[in-house]
This record gives C-alpha cells, structure tokens and sequence, in this order.
C-alpha cells in the first residue's frame, strides 16, 4: 500500500538527528506526502548518511543505473537529500527532517508546506529539539566578551569564518518560513552562513551566494544590530552557523518553552549586572531573546541564570554599561564535539536510538 512507503519513511527518519515522531493530527504524514513522491521515498529508504555515487547504490540494490542517477539527481535538486561534487562526480546520503531536508525547502517552501511544518514544531518537534542537547550552541558577540578572557576560537564568530575555505549566506529558513504564513519578524534575511561542502550544495542548488570573510564580518555586524542571536552548529568545526530571533527560530522557539533553557544549551557565558551602573533603561529587556531579564523593585536589571543563554546581545547595547559577559566556572562549562559526526552520534545515544547504521 502507498501509505506504508511513507510510514516506513517517517519510522527510518525518527532515527535520525533529532528525530521524526509521530503525532495524533498525522501532520507529520502530510508533510512527508507533500515532500515525497512514492518513488522519491522507496529510494530515500535504500539510501544511508554516508554519501555513494549512483553507480554505487545502484550496483547494491539491484536498480538500474541511468534510472537511479536521474532519481538522486531530482531528490538533490527537490532538498530530499543531500549532494556532495557535481556532474559525474556526485555522490547522494540521506538527511534527516531537522538539519536536513527542512532547511533544505529554502527555494521550494510553499505557505502549505510552510504551515504543516510550523504546526509540527509546535505539536511534536519543540519537544523533540530539548529532549536533547541541541544541535545549534549560542556563541557571545566579539564586543561582549572581555578581552581578558581567552575565546576558543568556535566560540568566536569571526575566528569560525575565518577558517573556512568557502562561505555561502543564504536567507534564514526560519523567517522564511513564517514569513509565509504571515509571522515573519522583519528582521534581515540573508544571515545564516553555510561553509565547506554544505555551502556548496546551497550554492549548487541556487539558494545561496558564495561570499568573502570580509562580507562575512559586515553580516555578523548587521545580525548584532539587529539583535540576532550567533548560533552555530553544536560541533567545533561547524558546517553551518545562523544568526536566530526569538520569533522565528525553531531552536529558540523551543528552548523559550523551559523552564530553564540555560540548563540545556551549550554556552560558558552569563550575562552579570553591575547594579551601581544600571538606570533600568530597559533596553536589555527588548535586546534579550529569552525573557532573561526583568527589572526588580530597586529598578535594577537582574538577569535569570536559569533562562540567560550567554549571547550578549544584552551588553553591547547597554548605554550605561552596566551589563557584561562573565565565563562560567570550569566544572560548569560544555565543549561540544569536534566533529558533525560525533555530534549525531551523540545525539543518537541521548535518544536510546544508537547504535544505527551510518552506511548501508
């Protein structure tokens, strides 16, 4: 039966990242429907997360070869899966839903799609992006940070960029999605860097540019005016870094649910305030992402450990300069792991899903 193609696909992709659950309304099974051809599906099942050649997967499952490089070709070229080289030297894997095939609808998301996917967020997904460490870390803005203090370099925005042989920007496919269901925020587009061989399948597939580190800087400039959060992947060669508001992203959105968000993100900052300096201005207050600061009856900014996530955006904008950037002791502080690799099997272990077969 047709519906079993895409249950089988919702079940392999539930093992992946962060997960695919299942939910009551079956809007999960919509998205896949709307995605997905059946074909489309019966290929992604016999594909694995380690790229092969068509000539490969055609030789391993018995397909034939001309057939199966178009079908790969079109699946790329759709955002089903992902493409690494061009032309007679590309090589397909599967993705999962989140980072994967959802990011990857940049160029296609229509309001349909954009609508179905933002009520799973809100059904299933949110909680399925906190059951775990997430994917995305914030990092603090360069101004924020004390120069006395040393920075890892994949805590330092600049230095990230810096070492990359390619960088791509692409527009935010957060605030591109809500923009389609009428919720965008209105802050700028085109911030969120791609960098290596996923910058490349973005610039392959038409939705994003390829830019110099020098552009590079002037949009983590303009992210920071505008109050956006550096989010880069949970790795410390990270293949991709967004610039997030609390409106759009997906990460954000679901980590504002908790309680106590700061418990979960991989962050060594805090935002402290220097009460003799404060003038209760409230501009931290608009600045903040995750309703972290409030003004107590002194009339005094206090930050709540529980909810700041250490990005700074609070500081750089404090006229009085009463808010700063201190390092979290050493035996509170997360390194995340070096490697994307790592990242997903580490994810996979906290989901009781691992161990799970990386190639087929």
């Amino acid at each position: 039966m047709a519906n079993d193609i895409y249950v089988k696909l919702r079940e392999r992709l539930d093992q992946y990242s962060i997960g695919y659950p299942a939910t009551q309304s079956g809007v999960e099974m919509k998205i896949l429907k709307k995605m997905f051809t059946k074909e489309e599906a019966e290929l992604f099942l016999l594909l694995s997360l380690s790229v092969e050649t068509p000539e490969a997967v055609a030789k391993r499952t018995g397909r034939g070869l001309e057939a199966t490089a178009a079908l790969l070709k079109q699946m790329a070229e759709k955002g089903l899966i992902f493409k690494l080289g061009r032309d007679d030297q590309a090589k397909y894997a599967a993705v999962p839903y989140v980072a994967g095939s959802y990011e990857f609808h940049l160029g296609s998301m229509d309001r349909e799609l954009a609508q179905l996917m933002d009520d799973y967020l809100e059904e299933a997904l949110c909680k399925s992006i906190t059951d775990v460490t997430p994917f995305m870390r914030p990092i603090p803005v360069n101004r924020a940070v004390d120069v006395s203090y040393h920075v890892a370099t994949y805590e330092d925005s600049r230095k990230i960029v810096a070492g990359q042989k390619l960088i791509a920007v692409a527009d935010c496919i957060c605030r591109v999605q809500q923009g389609k269901i009428d919720k965008g925020c209105g802050k700028p587009l085109e911030v969120c860097f791609l960098f290596g061989s996923h910058g490349q399948y973005y610039i392959d597939h038409g939705m994003a540019r390829q830019i110099p580190v020098e552009e590079a800087y002037k949009i983590l400039e303009k992210a920071e005016e505008a109050g956006l959060v550096t989010q880069p992947f949970t790795t410390q060669n990270p293949g991709g870094m967004c610039n997030c508001c609390g409106d759009c992203c997906a990460i954000l959105r679901a980590l504002n649910k908790l309680p106590n968000p700061a418990e979960l993100v991989v962050s060594n900052y805090y935002a402290v305030v220097d009460p003799e300096l404060c003038v209760a201005c409230e501009t931290c207050l608009e600045r903040c992402q995750m309703g972290a600061i409030s003004i107590n009856e002194d009339d005094v900014a206090q930050v709540s450990l529980d909810r700041c996530i250490g990005c700074g955006l609070c500081v750089t904008t404090c006229p009085s300069e009463a808010l700063r950037l201190e390092i979290k002791p050493e035996g509170r502080r997360r390194y995340p792991p070096e490697t994307g690799r790592q990242q997903v099997m580490e994810i996979a272990k906290q989901r009781g899903v691992f161990p799970f077969p990386l190639s087929k």
